[in-house]
């Protein structure tokens, strides 16, 4: 006979590997890792929307003053926040009827219930990873907010978190585009370019932290750096991903099999003003303990899901260079 409570062991099989496959997501893509390495990854307990808070303006009541000068005392709104949509995502595990009668032994089907978590596991992996990229319009604008949205081809256009670019200057991420500057990409010329995006994101002590190329770009920095060999490995890199170093952020390739970045692109990131934003409720869990019959077919489903959004509290401080 089958083995009895087979939709309970889905569901308590995705509970209890939750945590691990929450961990595994981030560990497939360096932006999350990174947000992971830095605390970045902040759930929310509710609302309908995501509100991140952050600082638009200096207090004008800070001044130099002498003795009994009197201190200005007016009221300074110098905090708001950026809004965001929850966005959901979910990868149902499916067990047919026929499965659980061939899979009737309790390891059987152990067996066979590791090898469909692993394959929703992956999944999810993979589609947050690409939808780090989006401009939050995909599947019709059920997508992450992503990196598109976020550090755009043209940063004066457009409203991101509820914010008028066009109005608010310092809601503008920072470009190099080579058309624009007339300079062909290649070897000779990426260095100078992420010299110049690179000054114009720093302030203070506050600089990129990470960097995230495509193939073409990569390949033009490690051909630039190859004739002093500046490498890292693996193990050394704290990301946990073959990188090499631009002053001292890791640069990642996110290129390749599998890559999801665009092409000719490279995204020059502070990850301090970046936030993964996971409901608390719905970070890679079953969506129910309850059973879920298909009801024209001999079938139990449990569904893996997410909500949550990327957020940023400075967008002026992310740059994009691009062709």
């Amino acid at each position: 006979m089958a083995f009895p409570n087979t939709t309970d062991i889905v569901a308590t099989t995705i509970q209890s590997r939750s945590r691990a496959i929450a961990d595994n997501v981030t560990k497939n893509n360096a932006l999350l890792a990174k947000l992971n390495m830095r605390g970045n990854i902040k759930p929310i307990s509710g609302g309908n929307t995501i509100l991140q808070e952050l600082s638009y303006a200096q207090n004008a009541n800070g001044a130099f003053y002498s003795g009994y000068d009197l201190l200005p005392v007016a009221a300074a709104d110098v905090i708001s926040a950026a809004e965001f949509n929850i966005k959901q995502l979910a990868c149902p595990v499916v067990i047919s009827g026929l499965e659980m009668l061939q899979n009737s032994g309790k390891e059987q089907f152990i067996d066979l219930l590791e090898g469909r978590i692993n394959v929703a596991e992956s999944t999810m992996s993979n589609l947050l990873a690409q939808s780090i990229y989006s401009d939050g319009t995909g599947t019709g604008g059920k997508e992450i907010t992503g990196l598109d949205a976020a550090v755009p081809a043209d940063p004066t256009t457009g409203t991101y978190g509820g914010i008028n670019r066009a109005t608010w200057t310092f809601w503008r991420s920072q470009l190099y585009d080579f058309s624009t500057a007339s300079v062909t990409p290649s070897a000779t010329t990426i260095q100078a370019a992420m010299n110049s995006m690179w000054a114009s994101q720093v302030r203070g002590s506050d600089r990129p932290d990470l960097i995230v190329s495509d193939s073409i770009y990569w390949t033009y920095f490690m051909t630039s750096l190859q004739a002093i060999q500046r490498f890292t490995t693996p193990e050394t890199g704290s990301l946990g991903f073959p990188t090499i170093k631009f002053m001292d952020a890791d640069v990642v390739l996110d290129g390749g099999i599998g890559g999801y970045i665009g092409s000719s692109l490279m995204f020059s990131l502070n990850t301090k003003y970046i936030f993964l934003r996971p409901h608390k409720d719905r970070n890679m869990v079953a969506l129910s303990p309850n059973k879920r019959y298909s009801v024209n077919q001999d079938a139990e489903v449990q569904i893996l899901g997410w909500a949550g959004n990327l957020t940023s509290s400075g967008a002026q401080f992310q740059g994009r260079i691009q062709a």
